[in-house]
């Protein structure tokens, strides 16, 4: 039996961490990397993914593909295209993060606004749902023979070791447990939802792949971005506050470090469980 060649996703990744994690994958990985955006100008992205970015066969590696996760369209569009270019007879997704987010911190509950928070779960909890739905089917089955790093195959340099891992953007404050503070009702709620489809999906992948493939939620840390202006001043005094890069640097470490038993939990960029 032929081995199945690796690839990698990331979605959405025009910005950001997803942009971080992008290049961090084409820079110390082998295989194909795929990222979505939802801009149409994919030459431009393409620059932006490679600027600066001094690795050979980087150009080729790299596939971008127009995605809005709020539109299921974009995403089965974009699955028919990856199928072409990666039949799961040959290739299987090795290491996926599907990361869409946005914030609308509603301090009161009389500050929630119906449609902004229909529009974060649409984002937050539906967006990671339909890239399950969509995704899901280039992950490897029990019967899939993984190729796994080694002296003939440097392909899987990088990435988790003889299994998948698809990793969902969480976010500590979606620990019920860890809520000490309240607010943030719709972000706070969706992210909750990103942990239990983590744990649920998981289980359906001990089924289809068993020790081929397992599902994580993940917490990127509190990171200097767009997405956290305005809102990370008091972790910016108390120095807890991480760069785009430190954080995909540690967010692929702690994906491509976890044991088959770590599977369907959620994990901080430290590697450490936070509590649902």
């Amino acid at each position: 039996m032929v081995q199945s060649r690796p690839w990698s996703l990331v979605s959405p990744a025009s910005r950001g961490i997803g942009l971080a994690l992008t290049r961090h994958l084409l820079k110390h990985t082998c295989a194909p990397v795929v990222a979505t955006i939802r801009a149409h100008n994919l030459e431009n992205a393409k620059r932006v993914f490679l600027e600066n970015l001094d690795v050979q066969g980087a150009d080729e590696r790299l596939h971008i593909y127009n995605v809005d996760v709020t539109d299921e369209a974009t995403l089965i569009d974009t699955s028919n295209k990856l199928s072409e270019i990666f039949p799961t007879c040959n290739y299987h997704l090795r290491l996926a993060f599907c990361i869409p987010g946005i914030l609308q911190p509603e301090k009161k509950i009389s500050k929630v606004s119906h449609d902004s928070a229909l529009k974060t779960f649409r984002t937050n909890a539906l967006g990671p749902l339909l890239q399950l739905k969509h995704f899901s089917q280039f992950l490897p089955r029990r019967s899939t023979l993984i190729s796994t790093p080694d002296a003939d195959d440097s392909i899987s340099e990088g990435l988790p070791p003889g299994h998948s891992v698809i990793a969902l953007m969480s976010a500590r404050v979606g620990s019920i447990t860890d809520n000490k503070a309240g607010g943030w009702y719709s972000y706070r709620a969706s992210k909750a939802a990103v942990t239990q489809l983590a744990k649920t999906f998981d289980r359906e992948l001990e089924m289809t792949a068993a020790e081929k493939a397992m599902c994580v939620a993940l917490h990127p840390g509190t990171v200097r971005t767009d997405f956290t202006e305005g809102l990370r001043e008091a972790y910016e005094k108390q120095g807890r506050v991480i760069t785009v890069h430190e954080s995909a640097v540690a967010l692929v470490r702690v994906a491509t470090g976890l044991f088959m038993e770590q599977r369907g939990r959620f994990y901080d960029w430290k590697g450490m469980e936070i509590p649902p």
